[in-house]
């Protein structure tokens, strides 16, 4: 069998003994985020990025392992095993290889092929094949049998035949070679569904193209499938053979590759029937196979790649930086029905909402903005969170005017995304928060908690509501739940939570708990007022060692009896702190924030069988600044003056705004107009860039040109590439285009760079 530990450690990059201790720890319960922090001394270092891949495919090992001794089994009652295929079966480092080698002795229905052996020409079959000198006709004459329904040499033959078509088709070695070949030479061939062209419009990129089925980007693969799975496209893999294109069943290379396989000659007495054997195993059996396996790989290689753009989106988005603990006043604005306001305090808590009605049709701009500032000195409110939705410009123009008559109140306001916001407004758990308040009134909550917390608030929300992914309806639903369940614990415990402030729904994303005891530990706080140390979690009901263990390191007790439950200093940790203390001649009040004295002692003076240099490296650098927030520093866009809608917008206008979602083909950005514009990859940067999450985040600030501006289809072009003229960014290289897919003449006559935005628009943010 496989060392599991072993072929992990080649994977990423580690040694067989670190791994093995990870995968102990796993088993045992531990989290990754608690092994990546303070288990650095057992698993070498392994940061959460290896440690997700490590347990990622040590599920899928072990399912493999598992898989081997069911096919052993079955193999062994058929008394078929010899000591070559057992060593076949375990060596197999794939569950497509296993099951290529394990396909030959699958129990079948009853097949041509079995009545044919059952017919007794299995012989005929071989000795046709062994020998090739051999005349078909005369030798089939000695295997009819009328007793078993073989009257003529024909249907010997044709028996023969079957049992050869499915002894070839069941081949590994062949597979695999063919397998290989098709993925590096097959293209995918997409053609509209007759009477369709009309209603499939947004598929008309795909109607009549190809491109390389290994080289199909995720985005467009998922396109093409959500377009045949709806009924507009087909789909054939397709060989390139005598400058032609042939639908891979048809492939005379493939059939040839099977002959040669099996050594047939087809100058020999048997080799016209043997190659036509060949050639139905591949047509009938093993073209159809692989043409199924290669479209789900395809599509599976998609889904991934689409999930891995989501989960850096999410995690961009999560990570992005927090005004920090300021009274806010959050707006979430409509016309008809009013600007629904809520006020929160600087700890989030909920103080007071209203509506106004400043827009058309009730137009009482200047009402509103004197109860709006009356709000604001009643709570001493510096901070408006203005959501990005219907009327947002229009309401960022009404705070703009506010801030202008009355500036001693010195008022900063931002747009915000609201993306989420009414689906948790409308929520179960917003319905517990605020069980006597209105969904419109939740909304406002939100937006303006997640200006002072994006992380939060956002975790409140399920990931697929936020609006960060592409395609994300079309791919595995469990895999993508998973992907993002992980980016929210990793994000959650990378800055760590306040557990006097943090609500249930974030307690529950920290190492080692879950909603019981997030929820445990909300009522233990609000029973028994605010924890002053973290020993007192082991007073939570149900919260025990080995959760205390896990979790005590990401909770923060602001302002408690020990300094060092601010930190993520562990508390397993603070025997060796006190050994610091004790040494130094100091306590723990002078020690930390000494950045000065810390940095001059030696973490090999303070290294033992429990600490080793890594931790303690940690601890000291946790002690210069105890509690640092990872994420950057708080930084807003501001939208330009004047320029609220598209029909403001001209080409080679620079433009502020704000990224709202990264794909494989470019970055939206919101730049205040009710549209987000897209900056395709050939123009993010002056450079080449192969991968846009290298040069963008979602949420990150960024200046854009405008480039093109198609009012009637609301698609905006935008370019990062602000020193080249428009004519330029509309010129992108081509290698650096897409869609990258063969087109009739008359397609290409379209600009290219016009399909990619037309595409990227119609299709990734569904």
């Amino acid at each position: 069998m496989l060392n599991i530990a072993l072929k992990l450690s080649e994977e990423i990059g580690s040694t067989e003994h670190f791994v093995k201790a990870a995968i102990q720890l796993l088993d045992e319960g531990a989290t990754v985020p608690f092994v990546a922090r303070y288990r650095k001394e057992v698993t070498g270092g392994l940061d959460d990025v290896q440690l997700r891949n490590l347990d990622e495919r040590l599920s899928y090992l072990r399912e493999l392992e598992d898989r081997k001794l069911v096919v052993l089994k079955s193999i062994t009652e058929q008394d078929k095993l010899t000591p070559e295929l057992q060593k076949s079966v375990e060596n197999a480092d794939s569950k497509t290889l296993l099951e290529d080698i394990y396909r030959p002795y699958v129990q079948k229905r009853r097949t041509k092929a079995q009545i044919a052996k059952e017919a007794g020409l299995e012989s005929l079959a071989f000795q046709l094949l062994e020998d090739q000198s051999l005349n078909p006709e005369n030798v089939a004459q000695g295997f009819i049998n009328a007793d078993k329904a073989i009257n003529t040499t024909i249907e010997a033959l044709d028996g023969a035949k079957q049992i050869l078509m499915e002894h070839f088709s069941d081949n590994p070695e062949l597979t695999s070679k063919l397998r290989d070949y098709l993925w590096d030479n097959a293209k995918v061939k997409s053609n509209v569904v007759e009477g369709k062209e009309q209603e499939g419009i947004k598929f008309s990129d795909y109607f009549d193209a190809a491109e390389a089925i290994s080289a199909i980007p995720s985005h467009r693969s998922l396109a093409l499938f959500r377009g045949r799975n709806e009924g507009f496209l087909t789909l054939t893999l397709t060989l390139d053979e005598e400058n032609e294109p042939v639908a891979i069943n048809n492939s005379q290379t493939c059939v040839n590759s099977l002959a040669n396989h099996f050594n047939i000659n087809a100058d020999s007495n048997a080799g016209k029937w043997l190659n036509e054997s060949a050639r139905w195993a591949w047509r009938v059996k093993l073209s159809t196979r692989l043409d199924t396996e290669l479209k789900l790989r395809l599509r599976e290689d998609a889904e991934q790649e689409a999930i891995n753009v989501f989960s850096q989106n999410l995690h961009s988005l999560l990570m992005a930086s927090p005004a920090g603990p300021r009274a806010t006043i959050g707006l979430d604005p409509a016309y008809r029905t009013g600007v629904k306001i809520a006020i929160v305090d600087n700890t989030g808590k909920f103080l007071e909402n209203t509506v106004v009605y400043p827009h058309q049709p009730q137009n009482q701009y200047s009402q509103a903005i004197e109860i709006i500032a009356t709000l604001i000195r009643k709570h001493n409110i510096d901070l408006a969170s203005i959501g990005n939705g219907t009327a947002s410009r229009e309401t960022d123009r009404l705070v703009a005017d506010l801030s202008k008559k009355y500036p001693e109140l010195n008022l900063n306001r931002i747009v915000v995304s609201e993306a989420g916001a009414s689906v948790y407004s409308a929520s179960e758990l917003a319905a517990e928060e605020f069980p006597d308040l209105d969904v419109t009134v939740r909304g406002a909550i939100s937006i303006a908690r997640r200006l002072q917390d994006p992380l939060a608030e956002l975790v409140k929300i399920d990931p697929k509501a936020i609006g960060v992914g592409q395609y994300q309806h079309d791919v595995n639903q469990s895999k993508l739940a998973k992907s993002l369940s992980a980016v929210v614990e990793d994000c959650v415990n990378a800055v760590g939570v306040d557990v006097n402030m943090a609500s249930a729904a974030l307690l529950t994303h920290v190492s080692g708990l879950n909603s019981t005891l997030a929820k445990n530990v909300v009522a233990f706080r609000d029973k028994n007022g605010k924890f002053k140390e973290r020993k007192q979690l082991l007073k939570v009901p149900r919260l025990g060692e080995k959760a205390y263990e896990q979790c005590a390191g990401f909770l923060r007790i602001m302002d408690g009896t020990n300094p060092l439950d601010a930190s993520t200093v562990h508390p397993e940790a603070y025997p060796l702190v006190e050994r610091i203390i004790n040494t130094s001649g100091t306590n723990i009040k002078h020690l930390i924030g000494d950045s000065k004295f810390l940095k001059q002692l030696n973490p090999k003076d303070y290294s033992d069988e429990s600490f080793g240099e890594p931790t303690i490296i940690d601890i000291l650098t946790e002690l210069e600044k105890p509690g640092r927030d990872p994420r950057p520093e708080f930084k807003s866009a501001t939208f330009k003056e004047g320029v609220e809608k598209m029909s403001d917008l001209q080409p080679g206008m620079i433009l502020e705004g704000v990224i709202t979602n990264v794909t494989n083909f470019g970055a939206f950005v919101d730049i205040g107009v009710h549209q987000d514009g897209l900056v395709h990859i050939s123009v993010l940067a002056d450079k080449f860039v192969k991968d846009p999450q290298s040069v963008v985040k979602t949420g990150e600030v960024v200046k854009v040109k405008v480039v093109e501006v198609d009012l009637q289809r609301k698609r905006i072009a935008l370019s990062m590439r602000l020193n080249e003229s428009v004519r330029d960014n509309q010129a992108a290289p081509k290698s650096a285009k897409s869609p990258n897919m063969q087109r009739k003449p008359h397609q290409q006559a379209q600009p290219e760079a016009n399909n990619a935005f037309a595409q990227a628009f119609a299709n990734a943010k569904k």
